[in-house]
């Protein structure tokens, strides 16, 4: 009877093990007409959260200083806790098919994009912030989801971000 009591106790125990390991972010999908980021593990959506991005949303980024948040796939490469704005997470643009473009048409492709939370020094109506496209062509969340959001999504995860 002992035996069978702590078989089942040490059971339990390495079953309560398996629902208390945290998320494990595999892809990053972005939908710029929605407004939307999602979080996914094994294609199931685990996190959806509100964005704002550049201030002309509509389209691919082509060039520096076009305020359009890029449209491609990318990966999420680097972590800046440093940054102007409350946290930022690097998004790899441009990627060849966006330095092929610019090529063409004899453009900057620039660069410098992330996902990040609001401008530091900026507290109050993180809500309000969020209403309308700000960046420059990055994508914003607030303080709060940008803390989940680096917690939950490892360095080098892919992302996606279309219309």
């Amino acid at each position: 009877m002992r035996t069978k009591f702590s078989t089942l106790v040490l059971i339990m125990f390495i079953a309560s093990l398996s629902f208390s390991v945290a998320a494990q972010v595999d892809r990053v999908t972005v939908d710029k007409s929605k407004r939307r980021i999602y979080l996914l593990e094994q294609g199931l959506t685990i996190r959806t959260y509100r964005i704002a991005l550049g201030k002309f949303p509509q389209g691919p980024k082509h060039q520096e200083g076009d305020q359009r948040t890029p449209e491609g796939d990318y990966v999420l490469d680097a972590i800046n806790l440093n940054s102007n704005f409350y946290k930022a997470f690097h998004i790899s643009y441009p990627a060849a098919k966006d330095i092929a473009y610019a090529r063409q048409y004899g453009l900057n492709p620039g660069g410098d994009i992330h996902i990040h939370g609001l401008k530091n020094g900026y507290q109050r109506h993180p809500e309000f912030i969020q209403s309308f496209d700000w960046t420059n062509g990055c994508i914003a969340l607030t303080n709060e989801e940008m803390d989940e959001f680096i917690r939950l999504v490892p360095v080098g995860t892919p992302i996606h971000i279309a219309w």
